[in-house]
């Protein structure tokens, strides 16, 4: 007990700083989902067949995969092929992007379908081009209501940052690891990971339920107090 102790108290400064690599890729991760998903969603309701079948492919292809496999499908395939010299968090950031990007497109893609459609037509007859009023009216609203899907997209991007070390990414996992197999304080360390994780989960949905409130248009949603 002593000695776990011991190496927990030696090894919780690189663990946070495995921690802080983490968080780096969960954002990056986010925000290129952000990028990504928000235009899909925009062509899954408004774009021409073609283009939404295009959208529904990318979707059923990052929905079905095991983030595993598409960790290796991109690092050792697809980057290889293409000689793309990626480092492994790079390349575990930009998959889970990718990934993130097709489950946004859902988020966004329901909170455009919710809603009023009379709101876009009374912008059109304003004189509004559709574009502007996809721009100006649809999405901030849409974007409002997408914050709650949001923190649900954040706690399990988090929980799937944590495959990113059998790329040799050295986040949280990695140097749990790296430091278990040489301590051989496989508990003590795991339960180290587990509070790291707990605590990244918690303040992430936190500050977003907050900026939901911060946002928030009285009578506008769904605005239950938590």
């Amino acid at each position: 007990m002593i000695q776990a102790v011991e190496v927990l108290i030696q090894a919780i400064p690189y663990l946070l700083g495995g921690a802080v690599l983490t968080v780096a890729a969960v954002a990056g991760g986010m925000l290129l989902g952000l990028l990504i998903g928000l235009p899909m969603a925009v062509a899954q309701v408004y774009g021409p067949r073609p283009l939404v079948w295009l959208v529904r492919t990318y979707v059923w292809f990052f929905r079905g995969v095991p983030i595993l496999v598409l960790l290796f499908l991109f690092y050792f395939g697809l980057f290889q092929l293409f000689d793309w010299n990626i480092g492994a968090l790079s390349a575990s950031t930009l998959v889970l992007g990718m990934t993130s990007g097709a489950y946004q497109s859902q988020i966004f893609r329901g909170a455009i379908q919710s809603l009023a459609k009379g709101q876009f037509r009374a912008a059109s007859a304003l004189g509004l081009s559709d574009a502007q009023a996809v721009v100006h009216i649809v999405l901030p609203q849409a974007l409002r209501l997408s914050l709650p899907g949001w923190s649900n997209e954040y706690s399990i991007l988090l929980k799937d940052s944590a495959l990113a070390f059998v790329l040799g990414a050295t986040e949280i996992m990695a140097r749990t690891q790296f430091v278990a197999t040489r301590t051989y304080q496989h508990l003590a360390l795991s339960l180290a990971a587990c509070g790291i994780y707990f605590i990244l989960t918690w303040v992430g949905v936190r500050a977003l339920r907050l900026l939901e409130r911060r946002v928030a248009v009285p009578g506008f949603g769904n605005q239950e107090a938590r």
